[in-house]
Order: C-alpha cells, then sequence, then structure tokens
C-alpha cells in the first residue's frame, strides 16, 4: 500500500509507515515475510516497537442474529528501539509465522471471500498508532487441497466460505473463530442432506477435519445436523486416494445424518448428550435457518473434472471481494481517525 500519514496520537507530521509483504499468498504455520518501510516525519522520534496484527472479518451469533466484527488472530513485535530522524529513511525486514489455523483465502488462486488483513503498528514515544493495513492472501495446505480437490472429483459443489466466531466442542482448536466451507452435496446424497460443511483446523502434527451435515426437516420432522471427525497427517499427501478416503467420509457422515434423523423424529436424539462418532459444535447451535454466506460470495465454483475450482458467474465474485476489503480497510481506518485505538 502507499505510504500513510500516521495521524490521530502521533499528530501531522509524524513518521509515515508502508507495511510490503512479498508476493504471493501464503500457507498456514509458513512464514510470512516483507518489509516495513519508514519515513522520518518533521523531527526526530524515538520508535519504541514496530508490531503487525493479524486480522479477520469474522461473523458471530447471538440472541439477536447475526453481526460481524474485525478480530486480531495474532501479534509480533517487529522491530524497534531505535531514533527515527526527521525525513529518514528507514526499513526493516521480518518473517513471522502465520498461524497454523489461518483461514483460506484462495483456491488455485480464485478468491474464496475470506477477508484477512495485516496491520501494522507503530509506537512512538508513548503514542500507538495503527497506519497501515494490507490484504493477507493464504493458500490451502498440501493436505487441504488435496481434501478440496476431491469434494468436487465427488460431485460437491462450493456455496461459499465464512468465518465464525466461537470454538468447535472436542477439538484443538486454538484460534478464537473456525472456518466453514459450505458445499452442495452430490446428487446420490441430496435427498439426505441439504449441505456439507468442512472445517479444516491444522498444526504442526496434523489436521483435524471436520465435517458436518445439515438437512431441513419436513411437515412431520425438524432439521438436524450430523457431525463426523478426521484427523489427517500433512505427510504422504501425494501418496494417498483421496477421492477413496473422502468418499467414506462422506458416506460415513451421511450414514450417522439418516441414523440421526431417523432416531430423532421417534424422539431419541443420538447427539443430544455428546454421542456419535465427532461431538458437536460449543457455542451455540447450528442450523439451517438464518444461516449466512460468506462476505461478498454469493456464486458457486464448479465442481467436476478440474474440482472446487473454476468458474465465475458474471465475473462477479473478484469484483465483491475487491469491495469488502475496501469497506473492511475503510471502516477500520476511520475507527482509529475518530478517537484512536483503545489497547
Amino acid at each position: 500500500m502507499v505510504f500513510k500519514r500516521l495521524l490521530g496520537s502521533l499528530g501531522v507530521g509524524g513518521p509515515t509507515v508502508d507495511t510490503v509483504l512479498d508476493l504471493g499468498a501464503g500457507r498456514p504455520g509458513s512464514a510470512l515475510t516483507g518489509q516495513v518501510h519508514l519515513r522520518g516525519g518533521d523531527a526526530d522520534f524515538d520508535i519504541e516497537h514496530i508490531g503487525l496484527e493479524l486480522v479477520a472479518r469474522v461473523e458471530a451469533e447471538h440472541e439477536d442474529g447475526e453481526s460481524e466484527g474485525v478480530v486480531v488472530f495474532d501479534r509480533f513485535i517487529v522491530g524497534g528501539g531505535f531514533r527515527l530522524a526527521a525525513g529518514e529513511p528507514h526499513s526493516v525486514p521480518f518473517a513471522v509465522a502465520l498461524p497454523w489455523e489461518s483461514p483460506i483465502t484462495e483456491l488455485y488462486g480464485q478468491g474464496l471471500g475470506i477477508v484477512l488483513g495485516v496491520r501494522t503498528e507503530l509506537a512512538v514515544a508513548g503514542a500507538k498508532d495503527k497506519g497501515d493495513l494490507d490484504p493477507l492472501n493464504i493458500a490451502p495446505l498440501p493436505a487441504q487441497e488435496a481434501i478440496l480437490e476431491a469434494l468436487g472429483q465427488l460431485g460437491l459443489g462450493f456455496r461459499s466460505t465464512d468465518l465464525e466466531y466461537g470454538q468447535i466442542g472436542g477439538t484443538g482448536q486454538r484460534l478464537p473463530f473456525y472456518q466453514e466451507i459450505e458445499l452442495t452435496p452430490a446428487p446420490q446424497y441430496a435427498h439426505l442432506v441439504n449441505e456439507i460443511e468442512v472445517t479444516f483446523l491444522a498444526g504442526p502434527g496434523g489436521m483435524e477435519v471436520v465435517l458436518e451435515g445439515d438437512k431441513r426437516g419436513g411437515p412431520f420432522s425438524s432439521g438436524h445436523d450430523a457431525v463426523t471427525r478426521f484427523s489427517v497427517s500433512h505427510e504422504g499427501v501425494d501418496h494417498q486416494d483421496w477421492n477413496t478416503v473422502v468418499d467414506g467420509w462422506i458416506r460415513q457422515l451421511v450414514e450417522h445424518r439418516a441414523a440421526y434423523g431417523s432416531q430423532a423424529v421417534h424422539g431419541h436424539d443420538p447427539y443430544a448428550h455428546g454421542h456419535g462418532h465427532g461431538g458437536h459444535y460449543g457455542g451455540g447451535e447450528h442450523n439451517d435457518d438464518g444461516r449466512r454466506s460468506g462476505p461478498g460470495v454469493g456464486t458457486a465454483i464448479a465442481a467436476g473434472a478440474a474440482g472446487l475450482a473454476v468458474g465465475v458467474v458474471g465475473g462477479m465474485v473478484a469484483a465483491e471481494v475487491v469491495d469488502e476489503i475496501g469497506d473492511f480497510f475503510e471502516g477500520e481506518e476511520e475507527e482509529g481517525e475518530e478517537g484512536g485505538d483503545e489497547d
């Protein structure tokens, strides 16, 4: 992004800051690299620290419905402890580790509508200001990409993806939110489930894959969700028959879904007390009513020979994502200018 003068708490004539990320999308657990470029203001300043915050636009469910907000999901100090002379240029290179649970923002270069950013904080003489905000792109890990490709090969279609505030019970989730990738079922399962949601919870030793199947109720039954959970290694991805593995997961999910629905109709819910293969989501119930799609994504990415990565209806996805990023950044900047940032 272009140089941005730090107003607010630093005052007019303060230093400017421009954070430049190295080209290309990052991956969960990998290094995010770049440089913070500073230029001195009208006088000398003591730079106490330079910080980076990873931020995400996240949806939250509550009693009054749903709302969106910005969540900081990691912080780093990348420099500081030096004097910046008036008008002096100064660059600070950095390399920080992205969290393993970082959301996926793109697949095969196609944006998915998830809005992430890197926000730079400059602390000068006891005052702090967040002066630069840059979009952050994250591509899937090899295992994530292989699983998504298999889902497409098996006939599932991409519907949308969003970030949900809360915790998935019974997992090793570390971030305060999780990513749901919502898929339309393959035709052979459409009568059993309306939607399948996939969540990846990666870590250095492997990854949990959480699958949820949603089904709306008919005139004599209510809608129900079924959840299964599987563990995947980061090793040997290229030597795995992912279509067979993932097909087995889907079959297990819909079988649980069918058993769940039939027993619930007769007054017995096998998941009501945490039974079943994968447990269930904590932090509120999920159902089909009032579910929102991810920000800016109202189209489908076609499944088939190229998996989940092909096709945009009317070319709208990219434009909508750009608008969403612009709103995200403008909203953050206006908040900072109006009253400064609270610690």
